[in-house]
Order: C-alpha cells, then sequence, then structure tokens
C-alpha cells in the first residue's frame, strides 16, 4: 500500500461549517465505497493544517488520478446538493412545541434532519433534489413558525408550497434550489412573531392575561354579587376561548406529527371538567397553563436575548479609504486589505490589525478581557497582511470591540461574515442546538411517561366502571371518578420537566459567552461541571509562550559567533515559537545573516537543513545519533536542571554547542490552580514536549501536582487516556499542536481562541482571551449550571411525585393547576439566575 493520500476538505467542501458535518460524514462514506479504497476517513485540523480527507487505497485498483478526481468531483455533488440552514425563528416559545415542530419538519420531503430548540435557533439539514430553502420557509408559515431575517432569493410557487406544507405529501422531486445556504444563516435580525395574531408577537400572552381576567372576574362576580349566573358563565366560557386558542392549536399540531404532547393532556382535562358542568375549574386549568407558558416563552426569550445581543456588537456601516478618499459603506462591503477609519470610542467593523494610530481597545465583548488594551501599529503592513495570523496581540484587532481614546487606522483581514464575532455568535447558535445528555434522558423519560399517564387516566375512567358489571362493590359515581382522572392528567403533566435542562443550558451558555468563553453546548458545558483532573499544555499555556534565549554556550574550538550563526540560519526557516526566539536573539546580536536551504523537520526532536553545503542540526539531544560529547552533555544537563529548554547545534560532524532558552510562568498560573483546587478538581498535571526538567520546574513553580515531560503528540493522547482512567479530564492547550491530546479528553479547552479558527474549532470550550484566570469561571459555571440541573429536576419531578397522589386522594383541579403551573416557573427563573454568576476572581476584579 502507498502513503495514503490526504486532500484538504475545506477545498472538498468549502461551504461546511467543520470537519464534524453531515456532508463529511456522507464524503467519506461515499469514496470509502469506491473500488481500490481500503478506508475512508477524515483527520482532524492540527498543527496550523485544516482538517483533511485521508484516503487509503490500492494502486492496482484505482489510479492517483482517478482517485484525486473522484473525492473532488463526490465534494462538488455533495456541496451541490445538500443545504444546511441555521435560523433563528420566532414560534418556539416552550420545548412541547419545538418537538412538534421538529417532528413535522423531519416528515416533509427532501428533509434529512430537523432540530428546533425553544433555546435557540432551528438547524434543517435538506435535500436540494427534493425541497428548496423558500419551500422550508413557508412550511414553517405553515406551523406558525416565522425565520427572522431577509428572505430568499427564490419563492416558492402556491401549489409547491401547499404540497409541502402538508402532511399527506406525495414525495414529489421539485427540483433543486438555486440559492446558496448549506453554511445557513446565523441568528440576528428583527421581526416575525410568535404565533402571529391580531397584537404580532405579544397575542399569546396577551390571550393569556385576557383569559385570566375573564376567570377572576367570572368568580369573583358570582361569588359576591347577585348577578345572574350566565354572567360568570360567560366570562368562563371568554376564558377558555383565550386560554385554549393557541393550547388547541399545540395540542392538533403534536397529534398531526403522532406524539401526545403537554397541550393535548391539557386540553383533555379542561373539556372534562367542562363536561362535569365544572366551568370554573376548566376555565381556570386554560388560563393558569396559557399564562404559564407565555411567561416560560418570555423567560425563555430574556436568555435568548443575552445571545442576540452578542451579533448587534458590531456596527452597520465602516468608513474606508479607497482611491484616497473616505467613504462610509455596510460592513458587509468591506474587503479583505480595505483600510478603515476608526473613530474615538467607536466600535470596530470588522476584524484586522492596526495600521496607524494607537489607542486602548475594550476587547470585553470578544475575549471577556476586564480592562482595556493598548494597541499600536505592525512595523510592516504589507507583510501583516500577508500573515495576518503571526501579527502579535498587541496590533490585533475585534469586530464589534470598542475603540479607547484614540483614532485608528485598521487593515481589515477578514469579511464581516468570517470574524471572530461573527464565528462566535455562528457557534453559540449551533451549540443552542445541541442537547446535553441530561436533556437526551429527559426527553427519552418523557416518550414513556407521557403514555404511562394516559393509561393510568384511562384506568381511572374504566376501574370502577369495570369493577360494578364484575361485580366488586363500588360506591363511586362515575362523574367523581372522571373529576378525578382528570385531575391526575393535570398533576401529572410533565411541563416542568420539559424546560428544566433546556432554560439552563441556555443561560450557562449565554452567560459564559458573555465573558469571553464560549461553550459549544450543553454536553461540554454538562461535561466541565464534572471534571476532576485537568491536564495542561505548558507553553503558552501555564507560561507566557514568550521564551527568550538566556544562555548560549559554545563547545571548544567553535566562537559564539559561528554558534549563533548557523543556529538562526536554521530557525529562520522555522515558524516554531522557539526559533523565532531564536532569531530574535541572532538579530539582536547582530550574527552575520547567512541562508540555510532545504529545512525538514523531525517531529517531536528539532529541524535539519543545509548550510554552505554542510547539514546542520537543531534540536533535542535525542536527535543526535551517537550521543553529545560528554563535555556538551554536562553542559545541557546543567541548564536543563535551571528550567531551560536546550537545543543543540551540529554543523557537519561537529558540535557547535547548546542554546538554552527560558519560557516564565505566568503571573496568574498559580492563583488558577489554587482557584480549581477550591472548586473541587482533585489532580493537575501538566504534560509536555520539553524536557522532564524543565517540565518539573514550571509545575513545581505553579503548585501542579505531577509534569509529565519529553512527550510527542502520540504520548500526550496516550497520558490522556491514562488520566481518564481516574476521572473526568479536561485537556487545556492552544488548540493547535495539542488538538489530538483536545480530543481524547473528555473537554478540551482552547486559550486564546480569539481570532484562530483552528482553535475555534477543535474545542469544546474555547477562552476567547490569552488569560488563563478564565478558567476557573468556566468551571465554576459549568458546576453551578449541573447544580441549578439537578435542582430543576429535583423540583420538576418532586411536584408530580406529589400531585399524583393529592390527585387520586382529592385535590381539585384547580389547586394541582396552581402547583403544576408554578412548579414550571420555579425552575425556568432558578435557571436565569446563571445569568447573574459570577465567580471569586470575577467580583475581585
Amino acid at each position: 500500500m502507498p502513503d495514503p493520500l490526504r486532500l484538504d476538505l475545506p477545498i472538498l467542501l468549502p461551504e461546511i461549517p467543520d470537519a464534524r458535518d453531515a456532508c463529511a460524514v456522507r464524503l467519506v462514506d461515499a469514496l470509502a465505497a469506491t473500488p481500490g479504497v481500503s478506508r475512508a476517513h477524515v483527520v482532524e485540523a492540527a498543527d496550523g493544517q485544516p482538517a483533511q480527507l485521508c484516503l487509503h487505497y490500492d494502486p492496482a485498483v484505482v489510479a492517483l488520478p482517478t482517485l484525486r478526481r473522484k473525492a473532488e468531483q463526490a465534494g462538488a455533488q455533495i456541496t451541490g446538493r445538500f443545504g444546511h440552514v441555521l435560523w433563528e425563528v420566532r414560534g418556539l416559545g416552550y420545548q412541547s412545541r419545538a418537538r412538534t415542530v421538529t417532528t413535522r419538519l423531519a416528515a416533509l420531503p427532501g428533509v434529512a434532519e430537523a432540530t428546533a430548540n425553544a433555546r435557540g435557533p432551528l438547524r434543517i439539514e435538506f435535500d436540494r433534489d427534493a425541497t428548496t430553502e423558500a419551500r422550508l420557509r413557508e412550511a414553517l408559515d405553515g406551523l406558525g413558525v416565522t425565520v427572522v431575517g431577509t428572505e430568499p432569493d427564490e419563492v416558492a410557487e402556491p401549489d409547491e408550497v401547499a404540497e409541502v406544507t402538508h402532511d399527506d405529501h406525495d414525495g414529489h422531486d421539485h427540483g433543486p434550489g438555486e440559492h446558496d445556504d448549506h453554511a445557513g444563516h446565523g441568528p440576528g435580525g428583527h421581526g416575525g412573531h410568535s404565533h402571529g395574531g391580531i397584537f404580532g408577537e405579544k397575542t399569546e400572552i396577551i390571550f393569556a392575561g385576557l383569559s385570566g381576567l375573564c376567570v377572576a372576574l367570572g368568580w369573583t362576580l358570582g361569588a359576591f354579587t347577585g348577578l345572574p349566573e350566565s354572567v360568570p358563565f360567560g366570562l368562563y366560557l371568554a376564558a377558555i376561548f383565550f386560554g385554549g386558542w393557541f393550547t388547541v392549536t399545540e395540542a392538533v399540531g403534536s397529534i398531526r406529527a403522532g406524539r401526545f404532547e403537554i397541550d393535548f393532556l391539557m386540553i383533555v382535562a379542561a373539556a372534562g371538567a367542562a363536561a362535569l358542568g365544572e366551568w370554573f375549574e376548566a376555565a381556570l386549568l386554560l388560563a393558569l397553563f396559557s399564562i404559564g407558558h407565555g411567561l416560560e416563552g418570555y423567560a425563555m426569550g430574556r436568555a435568548r436575548r443575552a445571545i442576540e445581543a452578542l451579533s448587534e456588537l458590531a456596527p452597520e456601516t465602516a468608513i474606508v479609504r479607497r482611491d484616497g478618499a473616505e467613504q462610509e459603506i455596510p460592513v458587509g462591503e468591506l474587503r479583505v486589505g480595505d483600510t478603515v477609519i476608526v473613530k474615538t470610542n467607536a466600535r470596530l467593523p470588522a476584524d484586522g490589525f492596526v495600521a496607524k494610530g494607537t489607542s486602548a481597545v475594550n476587547q470585553a465583548p470578544v475575549t471577556g478581557e476586564s480592562v482595556p488594551v493598548d494597541k499600536k501599529p505592525v512595523e510592516d503592513a504589507s507583510a501583516a497582511l500577508n500573515a495576518p495570523d503571526a501579527v502579535g496581540p498587541e496590533s490585533r484587532v475585534f469586530a464589534g470591540t470598542l475603540n479607547g481614546t484614540g483614532a485608528l487606522e485598521v487593515v481589515v483581514t477578514h469579511t464581516s461574515g468570517e470574524s471572530t464575532l461573527a464565528r462566535v455568535v455562528q457557534m453559540v447558535a449551533e451549540a443552542e442546538t445541541e442537547q446535553s445528555p441530561t436533556q437526551r434522558f429527559t426527553d427519552r423519560f418523557e416518550r414513556v411517561f407521557v403514555p404511562a399517564v394516559l393509561a393510568l387516566v384511562v384506568a381511572l375512567l374504566v376501574g370502577p366502571p369495570a369493577l360494578k358489571a364484575l361485580g366488586v362493590w363500588v360506591t363511586e359515581p362515575f362523574h367523581v371518578s372522571f373529576y378525578r382522572a382528570m385531575a391526575v392528567l393535570v398533576a401529572a403533566s410533565p411541563c416542568a420537566l420539559a424546560i428544566a435542562t433546556p432554560s439552563a443550558v441556555l443561560s450557562g451558555v449565554a452567560r459564559a459567552g458573555r465573558s469571553g468563553v464560549l461553550v459549544k453546548g450543553g454536553g461540554p458545558l454538562e461535561a466541565l461541571g464534572a471534571v476532576t483532573v485537568v491536564a495542561f499544555d505548558k507553553t503558552g499555556t501555564l507560561t507566557e509562550g514568550a521564551p527568550r534565549v538566556v544562555d548560549v554556550v559554545p563547545t571548544d574550538g567553535a566562537t559564539e559567533a559561528e554558534l549563533l550563526e548557523a543556529a538562526v540560519a536554521v530557525e529562520r526557516l522555522s515558524d516554531h515559537p522557539l526559533a523565532r526566539a531564536v532569531v530574535a536573539y541572532g538579530d539582536e546580536k547582530g550574527a552575520q545573516r547567512v541562508e540555510a536551504h532545504d529545512l525538514q523537520s523531525v517531529t517531536g526532536f528539532g529541524v535539519r537543513a543545509t548550510l554552505g553545503g554542510e547539514a546542520v542540526g537543531v534540536g533535542k539531544s535525542a536527535m543526535f545519533e551517537g550521543g553529545l560529547p560528554a563535555a556538551l552533555k554536562a553542559e545541557v544537563e546543567r541548564l536543563e536542571a535551571d528550567g531551560r529548554t536546550t537545543f543543540v547545534v551540529q554543523r557537519g560532524a561537529h558540535f557547535l554547542g547548546v542554546v538554552g532558552l527560558m519560557d516564565a510562568p505566568r503571573a496568574a498560573a498559580r492563583d488558577t490552580i489554587a482557584r480549581l483546587r477550591a472548586l473541587g478538581v482533585q489532580r493537575m498535571v501538566m504534560i509536555s514536549g520539553d524536557n522532564q526538567r524543565v517540565a518539573d520546574a514550571v509545575a513545581r513553580a505553579v503548585g501542579l501536582d505531577e509534569a509529565r515531560g519529553d512527550l510527542l503528540p502520540d504520548d500526550k493522547v496516550a497520558a490522556i487516556k491514562a488520566l481518564a482512567a481516574e476521572g473526568r479530564v479536561a485537556m487545556v492547550g492552544d488548540g493547535v499542536n495539542d488538538a489530538p491530546a483536545m480530543a481524547s479528553a473528555t473537554v478540551g479547552i482552547a486559550m486564546g481562541a480569539a481570532g484562530s479558527d483552528v482553535a475555534l474549532e477543535t474545542a469544546d470550550v474555547a477562552l476567547m482571551g490569552d488569560d488563563l484566570t478564565q478558567l476557573p469561571f468556566a468551571v465554576g459555571l459549568s458546576r453551578r449550571t449541573r447544580g441549578i440541573i439537578r435542582q430543576n429536576l429535583w423540583i420538576s419531578l418532586g411536584m408530580v411525585a406529589f400531585l399524583v397522589p393529592a390527585t387520586l386522594w382529592g385535590l381539585h383541579i384547580g389547586p394541582a393547576v396552581a402547583l403544576h403551573e408554578g412548579s414550571t416557573l420555579v425552575v425556568v427563573f432558578n435557571a436565569l439566575r446563571l445569568l447573574a454568576y459570577r465567580d471569586a476572581g470575577e467580583s475581585a476584579s
């Protein structure tokens, strides 16, 4: 077998959000079925390289050019055929309705997958050969769900819309759409309404209020005045109309979707009470239920708006200099390379670097940093534009951040849709559609629990008559049994359970995002709260990440100038941080500038190149076969004992000496470790590719339990797997070189993710700022979220456990409804407490 063929996945599928997208799975499956291909898989992005499609093939069966062409054709076919949309919608105020909409959408022709949540946007994956984006929007309109944002370019014909929105579809192929929507549409925009109606988006809550008012007025007039009974009766009917309008709509929708949701249970109970002549209780049930749903939607909307506010941070227009003249244009028209003028106290319109001017920029919306960061111009704007990722943090700026008192000229490096802020908004929106383990459990529980409730109600209805028919002595009249069954139906409806986890997850994700911590969904949020072991990378995580040369020790027969000349010439070809430190030191000392060629990386050990016709090696001691001379080896050991990272330099067959570098621990590292211990993290370990003595020195300085050095990337993965035997493990790194280890951990956490596409894509949790103190905040928030979820589950299940026997023993529908809906609101507002979460470090700042 030859070496496997590797193709960049973003080129094959240019519109997919990341390597875990369903279209990447389709591409792998399609190529795995190709004759001659023994294995097809995706290699995650790492070491600055994009995600790649890796194909293991037999050249005797399929030629390399043919395989490459097949991969490109399959990617183009999949990209053109399958679309993804991520829409902000109105009309999903609560979870039971979201489940109904999900089921109805999944039944539409051409829809491969649909996910709707009361707490976040709607995500649909569809086949363009069977439907279009316009038809999906029309189908949602038919379900009472409105998409927020711009209408698509294409418009479905009326007869096509009717076919899609009707359940009895025939699966006709309507042809592919022309609108490019693979990447979807992020949240944002305004407009739309929940359910619609004469009062727009407020119709449901107004109807609920009118229902409650009619119930209260009817009961007051009936109890304290001598008015005819027809007056309270008419008010009760009005209350049933207003309270039942949307409830009946939802019940019908859930039944058509093949589900028995809570709305249906409420309608049955209200109809039963009315059939017994208990009009007040029927009206009270629907009034309280509709008020509870309206308030639940309001509370969920408040948490959702905390996230939507992120998308509103970037300004709508920018002042750009083109052809020597300044003009104001929409930010969507900015191009890479444009120079924008940012006035004092104005928000930055795009990601870029400072070309002129100095100022302090408030980056809190993106990185969570509590104080403004001083910015200064780059030395070479052309070089910075060619390599924007190499621009230092003192010159890099982000869209949505707030400029201080100095005017800036900023060169744009990312368009508005590709800025760090836009990516964060998009990823947070996608995270909201992901279910946490607890929510998946509660959904499975409900699928069993609701039919069990219906079975219990049927047993309560038919049990007494059946026993009487069998000759068993039963004195209870049927209307009493019927009333009890309706009360049990109300008591056992799991309203609070349905919203217990989603409300907490939404609030937790929103609170984290507000402080510059991106959590990719409920799964990582819950998992981080359960972590007991934390593994840290060293360089750039526990240390400053800016090593500097502190020792240059030539061997006998070599001079410091010769040593620096060879080391700098080779390291100038590398972009490794240690290499840049060597080059900077050499330039500072005036080392002679000579050019090396043919750089080769020896993974995990160092680099080799050719200089003046001679081979030059720069790297760890282990890279050199035959070992080091005794004197040089002793010098290396002495430097490493002092916590230095060492590079040995060899030119030809002669060793020139050793270079020692040091990367100082972060000032906040020791305090961060102490705060994590206070939060309950039991074990903290450093895993590093640096030598063991350097790792030990840093570990002692910051207070870690253990340091493991001399680890290659594969060794780091093995170390994470070994630590997993001690508990749930979080791996903290920079998201690039540590991607394999992060993927092996329970939770991967990337630091300094702002501006780093790789870090944003590979991590489960991204600390946007290069600030280690964000880590205890993230862990503390996750632990608090887990606690809130547990509280909510106890409240919801406890109320059901109390009400079911209480109603069996005579508790009336009225009090049962009040307690039932009260527990739902308690659960939601308990979750909203997370929006005000502060940890000790944040308070101190």
